[in-house]
């Protein structure tokens, strides 16, 4: 029996909240839809604002208790999620291919990354380490401890159903915070599988509550202006992640916010040309270039620009696109027919301004929302495109002289989440590196993802970091307690 199957069969394709799978208050649904066929394959409910308002309420229940368990305890909890995960990898696979469109191979890759977050917070939550010391006056002693931040509101997109969830879900574990997750509304299945999973081992109820809702401002909304709820980790489009701001400010909410890219993917002429074209191949087409750190604008110096171009179109060119549980697929469906209407309307609009298509351009004739891979040359530095978080299989390529040049086209832009350097000169790439306005640099790396690494921008792409040490800080806040003796 398939996840999706097992979720319908027992009920738990609906609302988690306190422990009990639930409808909607108003009977509301979202359909979901299958992106390689544009056809419904499940149903859950769409939460309601009083449906947020019990999770919290659920929430706010087991804080306490929560917060007291031993962190011993929290990080078994977190090791058994990341054994079952790992253990049901193809399942986990299925399903995010199903509602989501990526290939297969990419969709298990997603689960075991996912499942590594359970691991690597598993690990940080027995490392909540304070500090205590002598004042400077040797009469009084400083102690500083962290302690949850409390009740905390995750918000996760639909490029990594899983990844995405994990990434929030972990640290808040592993810091004793209880939350409500609010997954996109195109990509529910596999946030409620993966709080089954978590009932499954032993999270208490009330720790963490699932409410999908295609009524994410209004749901959203309310729960911030719950004095109740301190902490806001989301991830989605800067438009977004700044109205949320806003309505945080009114109860000065602790928030990370992991927004929008336009990474920079820079190729200098004493680059290994192969080693290029593989790591912009990973960079730009992972998730089929539905990621943040999507190489979203390929600059490459003039002198083997060229070269580049051939073998990365012909790279790109190979690339198999078809349903994603098919063996052979490399390149799925983007999520919806939004999505695949304003890749289009780019690459029409590129190529009208002079850019030269050198691959795909146009949809495959088949049902569901697929663009071939495409590739743009002899883009100008000043096209719209640019200044676009593309989020498809598209790459606009973009010739520079010199290496002052390349550090200011790659920070002409209001985000600064990744880049991408290659180079044969170890010193050019550190030196890039750090003139690159990016929380995230990769040298002659087209991956960079590491749940033991922090994960985050600067600009208008974020604030805070998740992953690694800081990504368990992030659900903390600092205590100084003053004391003499």
């Amino acid at each position: 029996m398939s996840i999706l199957d097992d979720l319908v069969a027992s009920g738990r394709n609906r609302l988690l909240i306190g422990g009990e799978w639930r409808d909607a208050s108003d009977g509301a649904e979202i359909t979901v839809l299958d992106p390689a066929t544009a056809e419904p394959i499940a149903s859950v409910p769409s939460g309601s604002v009083a449906d947020g308002l019990a999770a919290v309420d659920a929430a706010s229940a087991v804080a306490a208790s929560w917060a007291a368990t031993p962190p011993r305890d929290r990080a078994e909890i977190l090791r058994r999620a990341f054994e079952a995960l790992t253990d049901r990898a193809d399942a986990f696979a299925e399903l995010i291919v199903r509602e989501m469109g990526k290939a297969f191979r990419e969709a298990r890759a997603e689960v075991l990354y996912a499942a590594e977050f359970f691991r690597w917070f598993s690990g940080e939550a027995v490392r909540n380490l304070g500090s205590i010391s002598t004042a400077p006056g040797g009469d009084k002693r400083i102690i500083s401890v962290h302690q949850p931040v409390g009740i905390s509101l995750l918000v996760t997109p639909w490029n990594f159903p899983a990844a995405m969830a994990t990434r929030k879900i972990g640290p808040a574990i592993a810091a004793g915070c209880t939350m409500i997750l609010k997954p996109a509304s195109d990509t529910p299945l596999t946030a409620l599988a993966i709080g089954a999973l978590l009932e499954e081992v032993g999270v208490p109820p009330g720790v963490v509550n699932v409410v999908p809702s295609a009524r994410s401002g209004e749901v959203v909304g309310a729960m911030l202006d719950d004095p109740r709820v301190r902490k806001l980790s989301f991830t989605g489009s800067t438009e977004v992640g700044k109205v949320l701001l806003e309505r945080a400010a009114r109860h000065v909410v602790n928030c990370s916010m992991e927004l929008g890219g336009n990474a920079p993917f820079l190729v200098f002429s004493d680059a290994d040309i192969d080693a290029a074209v593989e790591g912009a191949m990973v960079a730009k087409m992972r998730n089929g270039g539905q990621s943040c750190i999507a190489a979203n604008r390929i600059y490459v110096h003039a002198a083997v620009a060229a070269e580049f171009a051939e073998r990365f179109s012909a790279a790109m060119a190979s690339t198999r696109v078809g349903p994603g549980m098919d063996p052979s697929t490399e390149l799925g469906p983007l999520i919806n027919r939004q999505a695949a209407d304003d890749i289009a309307g780019l690459v029409e609009a590129t190529a009208s301004h002079g850019a030269r298509v050198t691959v795909g351009g146009g949809r495959p004739d088949r049902p569901g929302f697929f663009f071939e891979p495409t590739v743009l040359t002899d883009v100008a530095p000043d096209d719209p495109i640019l200044a676009t978080e593309i989020f498809g299989p598209v790459a606009p390529i973009v010739t520079f002289e010199t290496e002052e040049e390349a550090v200011a086209l790659a920070n002409d832009t209001l985000w600064g989440l990744a880049a991408y350097v290659y180079t044969g000169d170890l010193a050019r790439g550190l030196r890039v590196a750090e003139a690159i306005e990016a929380g995230m640099v990769g040298i002659n790396r087209g991956l960079i993802s590491d749940p033991a690494a922090p994960f985050g921008g600067v600009k208008e792409s974020g604030l805070g970091r998740e992953g690694a040490h800081e990504g368990l800080m992030e659900f903390l806040e600092t205590k100084y307690i003053a004391a003499t003796w």
